[in-house]
This record gives C-alpha cells, structure tokens and sequence, in this order.
C-alpha cells in the first residue's frame, strides 16, 4: 500500500495526475489503517488477560500429562509403528489470527504421513475448526471426525473427557497426538505424544503391578490416562496460542503504527503541494490582470 501511495505527484497547475491518489484517498486509508490499529491493540490487550489465566491454569494441569505418561512409561506401554492402522489426533483451536500455531501442527502432519509404512491406513481426528481446514486440503478422505467450539472458552476436563471416549471408540494399532507445547511467551514447539489402546495397556509386561487387573479396572485405568493427556494437550495449545497472539497482535500495531506515519507524512507533503499550486495559481492570474 505504502509503494504505491509513495509514488504519488500533482502536476504544476494542481490537476491530479491520472491513476494517482487524491488527498481524499489518503485520508480514507489513514483513517482505516488507524481502526485497524484500535482493533488490534484491543485484541493483544483481551490476549494478554486471557494468556496470564491460561498460564495459571497450565501449571496445574501439567501434573495431569506427568502423571499420565509416567503411568504409561512405568507400565512399559508399547505400540508397534508397523502395524497398519494408525491414528493421527490433532490439536488445536477454532481461532485464528495467532501466527505459526495452526500451521505448525498441519505441516508436521504432512511431514510424517509419507514417512509411515507402505500400505499404512492413517485415520485422522481434528480438534478445532482450523484443523480440519488445513487436513482437509491433503487428507480429507483421511478424517473421521473432527471437533469444533475448541478454544472459545478455556478447555475443562469434560472437553477432553469427551474427545477420549470419541478415540476409545475407535481401532487403531499405533496412535499419536499433535499439539503445540508452551514453552515461553514467545516459543512453543509442535510436540508428538504417543496415545495407546485399551490392547496396548493390557499387554504392558507391568500392568499388572499397579492393580488385580480385569476388565473394569483396565477400561477405567485406559480412559483416565487418556483423557489426563488430552487436557494436558489441550491447555498447552492455549496458552501457546493466547502467547502467540499476544505478540503478533503487538506486532501487528507496530506495523499499523508505522505505516500511519508514513501516510500521515504522505498527506500532508501532498495536501502542501496542492495548496502551493493554488497558491501560484491565484498569483499568476493576479499578475495577468496588471
């Protein structure tokens, strides 16, 4: 926008060249890169509140994905990553206008799909509206559900309650959840969780060391692990995605802040050029009559 307004020029007698902004045109454009800057001060304002409560609400559900991987890893869980079925869960949001945090997790998608065993069947869940955006472009006859109204409001334990039972449903022989883990408020890092089946946790060579292992008590011991991982997941990828449009939305009134410079140097340059050609104008029609 800036290029083009910046070549603008008025002819000698004041005339506007053709093609070329009037002083009205700039005038619009200030005035809507100046919204513009209202709206997303606003909104880095509204993230930077919600960010500080999704950080609180973290450290307390880090415990949840600690002590759910711990249960897997000292049960001695395993998958086989060349059996056929796998399944793919990714983690996100509704919302946008938050940088990297969608796109991160779709790419690292497509990265791994083509790296699985031939004749892999890959079965896909979306949580989040942008999710099932971006797989739908490449993987559509992939995706078996998707789900949606995910970060609107701060995820519960009922969310992920919820997304668990869809996954237990389910037959798959190796599965992995996508999310993006917080790291500060400016990183986070696309992570990769292993998520297993009631299968996998019975044959655990250790299962057996934490209870009398039956059906009930399997069942019971799978769905809470899982869902502990998804509401982990689920409030890591809230607090990198209110960080991550904090900063943009910062970022993106700077920029807004700039450019109102510019155009604001622009006009009145334009707005002094045109009343100089007046000016000459009056002056010499005022000499003609001598």
């Amino acid at each position: 926008m800036l290029s083009r307004t910046a070549s603008l020029a008025v002819q000698a007698n004041g005339t506007q060249v053709r093609g070329m902004a009037t002083l009205r045109d700039i005038q619009l454009r200030l005035k809507a890169v100046r919204n513009i800057q209202k709206i997303t001060k606003s909104m880095k304002i509204v993230s930077a509140a919600k960010f500080a409560r999704a950080e609180r609400e973290l450290r307390t559900a880090r415990p949840y994905g600690a002590g759910a991987a711990s249960f897997y890893e000292k049960a001695q869980v395993t998958q086989d990553e060349k059996k056929p079925v796998h399944l793919v869960v990714a983690c996100s949001s509704d919302r946008g206008l938050c940088g990297g945090i969608h796109s991160n997790i779709f790419k690292s998608i497509r990265a791994s799909i083509p790296e699985k065993p031939a004749g892999t069947q890959v079965k896909i869940i979306a949580v989040g509206d942008k999710q099932r955006a971006a797989l739908s472009r490449m993987f559509s006859d992939n995706i078996l559900m998707h789900f949606k109204e995910i970060g609107r409001k701060p995820p519960v334990f009922t969310d992920a309650s919820e997304i668990a039972a869809s996954i237990l449903e389910l037959e798959f022989d190796f599965g992995e959840l996508y999310f993006n883990k917080f790291q500060t408020v400016v990183s986070y890092k696309p992570t990769i969780m292993p998520i297993f089946n009631k299968d996998h946790v019975a044959q655990a060579e250790k299962i057996h060391l934490y209870d009398s292992i039956d059906e009930d008590v399997l069942q019971s011991y799978n769905e809470f692990a899982l869902t502990n991982l998804i509401f982990y997941a689920l409030k890591e990828g809230t607090a990198s995605e209110q960080s991550s449009r904090m900063t943009s939305m910062e970022a993106a009134t700077k920029n807004a802040g700039e450019m109102i410079d510019k155009m604001a140097l622009l006009y009145n340059r334009k707005r002094q050029a045109v009343i100089t050609s007046e000016l000459i104008e009056i002056i010499s029609g005022a000499a003609a009559l001598k």
